[in-house]
């Protein structure tokens, strides 16, 4: 099945990802038609246009991983304000589309928003991604300032900590520096595509302490 992109009409099939040049405001145009589509992932980078149709997989890592987070902001008496994928967007740079963001420190600044706009709102504090099909570099969310940015490949979660305007990988996670989320959370994002969302989630809450 060929994916059909036209002016009106976005249909990628899942898996799928198509790249073809265009300008920063092309790219911003296309963004806004689009606004933040689970089903479609955009990204803007050396004058091209990288479009990417998500595999089910993806969704179900993604959403397993972002399940396990809020166990774990609950399990530390933390408040939050979570999002699922939405376009983290700042004048005059290229967005990033996150698979789940969380708002902890700066929970209650972004209450009742309908949309944000990070020239003038605090970014969120920790960005998840799962990168099955991903088209996201970490530096991309360089300009965005998030604190933490998890990504998870491979069966593998990478902690990064943005610290004097990069990305440095970090051995566990400044949110949570008392959990070995490094560890513990892809064993039960596995578990999660295996046994099921419910299960593995009641299993992760029974092993912590």
């Amino acid at each position: 099945m060929l994916p059909t992109i036209t002016p009106d009409i976005l249909d990628l099939p899942a898996g799928t990802r198509v790249e073809f040049p265009a300008t920063f405001a092309e790219y911003e145009a296309l963004l806004d038609r689009l606004g933040d589509r689970a089903a479609v992932r955009l990204r803007f980078r050396d004058n091209h246009i990288l479009l990417m149709a998500p595999l089910p997989e993806h969704g179900n890592q993604a959403d397993s991983l972002s399940d396990l987070v809020k166990v774990l902001l609950r399990k530390t008496g933390q408040d939050w304000q979570g999002y699922g994928v939405m376009t983290l967007r700042k004048s005059g740079v290229p967005g990033v589309e996150p698979d789940a963001c969380f708002y902890i420190e700066n929970w209650q600044a972004v209450l009742g928003k309908p949309r944000l706009d990070l020239d003038i709102d605090p970014p969120p504090d920790l960005a998840l991604e799962t990168d099955l099909t991903s088209i996201t570099r970490i530096e991309d969310y360089v300009p965005f300032a998030v604190p933490e940015v998890w990504i998870y490949k491979a069966g593998r979660l990478t902690i990064y900590s943005f610290v004097a305007g990069r990305y440095l990988e970090q051995e566990g996670s400044q949110i949570f520096p008392d959990i070995p989320v490094g560890d513990l959370l892809p064993r039960y994002v596995k578990r999660a595509w295996t046994i099921g969302s419910s299960r593995a989630l009641q299993e992760f809450e029974q092993a912590l302490p």
